[in-house]
């Protein structure tokens, strides 16, 4: 990754903490920091992220002072800020578990296309079938919100991948044995029902 893409990217990354999208700011940090492990802004920027994620009220405050400060010395800045987080309890502790996660998901999205892009590909060609069979033998969905995940399953059942659609359903009430939506889907499954409002 060059400079001037590594700049576009904590951008990016900054666009999305300001518009409270913190785990897509995560994500664009994690790829910064894979480009340049040393980059003190990506580093900063994935503990201001996951502690916005906390629920941690001081977060945004400390982004907003973090922002002024690099407009006048961004080095200076990044060793400030550094050091406020390190004070912190816990930060650093979770960070090395949370940017093993990111390196993760950086990987899947390397591997494959997300639900949205799949989703305006079988738009676009109108063909459920043909996009999901090329897709299956090439790479692979990333589904990242529950609610995509739900219109997979149910475009999965519609088009007839009824056993496809078991197998994603059975792992997920594994994890949500109690979820409305996903019993609604199984029920559907096994009586052929349209779901359940």
């Amino acid at each position: 990754m060059n400079v001037k893409i590594l700049s576009k990217t904590l951008r990016r990354a900054n666009e999305y903490f300001l518009a409270g999208k913190y785990s897509d700011a995560i994500r664009e940090y994690s790829f910064a920091l894979e480009a340049n492990p040393l980059s003190k802004e990506a580093y900063n920027g994935v503990i201001l992220s996951d502690m916005a994620i906390s629920g941690e009220s001081g977060a945004e405050a400390l982004f907003d002072y973090y922002a002024i400060l690099r407009l006048e010395d961004a080095q200076q800045a990044d060793t400030i800020i550094s050091e406020i987080l390190e004070t912190m309890d816990g930060t650093l502790d979770q960070l090395g578990s949370l940017f093993d996660d990111t390196v993760k998901q950086r990987m899947a999205y390397e591997d494959g296309i997300l639900y949205n892009e799949f989703k305006e590909l079988v738009e676009d060609e109108n063909d459920f079938n043909r996009i999901f069979e090329n897709i299956m033998f090439s790479t692979r969905v990333i589904i990242t919100e529950k609610e995509d995940f739900v219109d997979f399953l149910d475009n999965l059942i519609d088009h007839g991948y009824k056993e496809m659609a078991l197998g994603y359903l059975e792992n997920a009430l594994g994890i949500y044995p109690n979820d409305k939506q996903l019993r609604n889907l199984l029920r559907r499954l096994a009586k052929g029902n349209p779901l359940e409002s």
